[in-house]
Parts: C-alpha cells; sequence; structure tokens
C-alpha cells in the first residue's frame, strides 16, 4: 500500500475516535502557532525589540533551559489536574505569551514573554504524545503517532506562513505578525473544550 493511501485510510478509520480526532484538529492549530513562534522568534527580537545578535543568541539559550523545565514539570501537572485542563492551562499560557511579546516596549517584558514561551513549549509536546496515546486505540499507537507527526508538520508550513503574509501586507508589522499567529492557540483552545479525554479513551479501548 502507497504511503499517502494508507495516511488517508488512516484518517478516514479516525473518524470512529471523534475526540482523538477533535483532538488531531487542535494540534494542527496550536502547532501552527509554536511553529511560528520557533521559527521567528529571533527575528521578532530584533525586527520589533532591537536586539543585538548576542542578546538574542543568548534568549534562545536560556528558552531552550526554560522548556526542558517545562517538559519534565508537564507530567506532574498533568497527573494532577488531568490531560484536558492541562493542556487548556498551557494553551492560555501561549495566548499570554503572545499578547505579552504584543505589547512589550522594553527588554525584561519581552524576556518574560521568551520564557513563558519557553515553558508552554516544553509542556505543550509533553502534552500532544500523551493526549494522543492516551485516546489511541492501545494496537495502533504507531499508527496514530503517525497523524501526529504529519498535524506537526503541516503546522510548521501554515505557522509561520500566517505570520510573513500579515507582516508583509502591513509593510513591516511585526507586532500584528505575531499577534495573527495567537490566533491558532484561540482555535485550539476553543476545539480543546469539546474534547472528553474519558470518553475518548472509552472508544480506543472498546475498538
Amino acid at each position: 500500500e502507497k504511503p499517502w493511501g494508507r495516511v488517508l485510510h488512516t484518517i478516514r478509520h479516525a473518524r470512529q475516535f471523534r475526540d482523538l480526532r477533535r483532538f488531531l484538529v487542535c494540534i494542527l492549530f496550536y502547532q501552527a502557532g509554536i511553529m511560528a513562534v520557533i521559527a521567528l522568534a529571533a527575528i521578532y527580537a530584533q525586527e520589533a525589540m532591537n536586539f543585538t545578535t548576542q542578546q538574542t543568541l543568548m534568549l534562545i539559550l536560556v528558552v531552550n533551559v526554560t522548556a526542558a523545565a517545562g517538559a519534565f514539570g508537564f507530567g506532574y501537572l498533568q497527573d494532577a489536574i488531568g490531560h484536558v485542563r492541562a493542556m487548556a492551562l498551557v494553551l492560555a499560557g501561549w495566548i499570554a505569551m503572545i499578547l505579552l511579546a504584543y505589547t512589550a516596549d522594553d527588554a525584561p517584558t519581552f524576556w518574560a514573554a521568551a520564557n513563558v514561551a519557553g515553558l508552554c513549549m516544553g509542556s505543550a509536546q509533553a502534552a500532544g504524545r500523551a493526549i494522543v496515546g492516551y485516546l489511541s486505540p492501545p494496537d495502533r499507537l504507531a499508527e496514530f503517532f503517525g497523524l501526529w507527526g504529519l498535524a506537526v508538520k503541516a503546522a510548521s508550513i501554515f505557522g509561520p506562513l500566517t505570520y510573513g503574509t500579515v507582516t508583509w501586507v502591513f509593510e513591516g508589522d511585526h507586532r500584528l505578525g505575531i499577534l495573527a499567529v495567537g490566533a491558532y492557540f484561540v482555535v485550539g483552545l476553543a476545539l480543546l473544550a469539546g474534547i472528553d479525554v474519558e470518553r475518548g479513551r472509552r472508544a480506543a479501548l472498546e475498538s
């Protein structure tokens, strides 16, 4: 069977797992926002905040450390408050980060926004994998993790493209570009609200 034929077969089969399917669409949106932030953070720092190359490199280094801390700590948070609530908190954090970056007019505020992004970046990756694993039939984990990977790769196109298009249309306004990217997190949060992970888990186990 050809690879794309297999992908289409898996997508069609995902219809019987409505919570998993909805979460995969949710991933497509919020990952578009994340990919835009990852790809364009350095450009935003230099163009909107006038950071030097040295300041930008230091920022990226610190954010990676923060992301590792976020990924490590998220498991405990998810165990304490549940899958959907933890993911909702992460997406709310991304929205807060976008608003901070959009309104930042000094370096400390932008540093705060960047570190919020780092925490949320690590947490979002851990959350996505955990929820897909929880909602997938145990004997088809690889198949549905493949869809998760496909959603992430597709998102890596849409997010940066949105930022670039808005920045171009509004004559180099990077602040509007980052604000437009924030819409992906808002849509992701709205999609997440309709997911019942326990119902989805029962569907996975009964398949």
